[in-house]
């Protein structure tokens, strides 16, 4: 199951109305490479104008962690308030943890004199039980975009339509991203005094793949947000005189909804 995150409640902390802090708590890793992704997943990367700067972690203990988010002014950041019609930018290139038990080549084996070192087509960490796999960083492209909208614009069907789609990946291409590379993280919107509202829409693009080959098995396409898993049997390596691990199946596995992106109306 991926880490969760959940922000402290009264957590934001002001220095001199200048700068933000938003502390959240992480729980269900032992990791602090993937404790640190779910926290710059879910903490957006712009907030009332200020940008995030580098986050901190703190181990609590049972697999849980104190996030830290800090934010403060940034030259790149525009200060003035938008206007209706107009939006911000903001992105990051980063990525997540994933557990694989396949590589995508085994460069080289090795075997003591006089021995041949078994050929597990791929698999990681063979056991006589099982596949261990380990766990690798993978590219994800995050963004964020905050558009000014009127208040007509934001009515109860509106914030339905964002609720919906959050955690919904996109059903057609959207801003140059092909169908099911893009996963709607949610949106945060704050009304300002005049009655219009800034919205921040947050994303994060993993990308489509063709033609993948795990182990004898060719021709596997998987969507950017779909699982990949494969299964073992045991095979004889008639060149090693050895029982192995290799791939007899591989499924791709559907984990989120997908919605249509034009309901959110950017």
């Amino acid at each position: 199951m991926p880490a969760t995150v959940t922000e402290k409640l009264e957590s934001l902390e002001t220095t001199d109305g200048k700068a933000i802090t938003r502390i959240y708590f992480i729980e269900g890793t032992e990791s602090d490479t993937e404790a640190m992704d779910a926290l710059k997943a879910e903490a957006p990367v712009v907030y009332n104008g200020l940008v995030r700067k580098p986050c901190r972690i703190e181990p609590l203990g049972f697999d849980s962690w104190l996030g830290e988010a800090p934010y403060a002014p940034s030259g790149d950041i525009q200060q003035e308030p938008l206007e209706v019609g107009e939006s911000s930018y903001q992105f990051e290139t980063g990525g997540g943890t994933q557990h694989v038990t396949q590589s995508l080549q085994t460069i080289n084996k090795y075997a003591p004199p006089g021995k041949t070192a078994p050929d597990f087509k791929g698999a990681i960490g063979v056991t006589e039980s099982g596949v261990e796999g380990v766990d690798i960083q993978v590219k994800v492209f995050n963004w964020s975009e905050t558009h000014c909208k009127s208040n007509s614009d934001v009515d109860d069907d509106y914030e339905a339509a964002l609720y919906n789609l959050t955690y919904t990946v996109n059903n057609a291409p959207f801003k140059n991203f092909a169908a099911g590379e893009v996963l709607f993280l949610g949106a945060v919107g704050s009304k300002r005094g005049d009655g219009d509202w800034e919205i921040t829409y947050r994303f994060a693009s993993s990308p489509n793949k063709t033609g993948l080959t795990v182990g004898d098995i060719t021709g596997i396409d998987k969507k950017g947000w779909e699982y990949m898993w494969v299964r073992y049997e045991d095979a004889e390596d008639d060149t090693a005189k050895a029982l192995v691990k290799r791939p007899s199946a591989v499924y791709i596995e559907k984990l989120y909804d997908y919605g249509d992106f034009s309901g959110l109306e950017l």
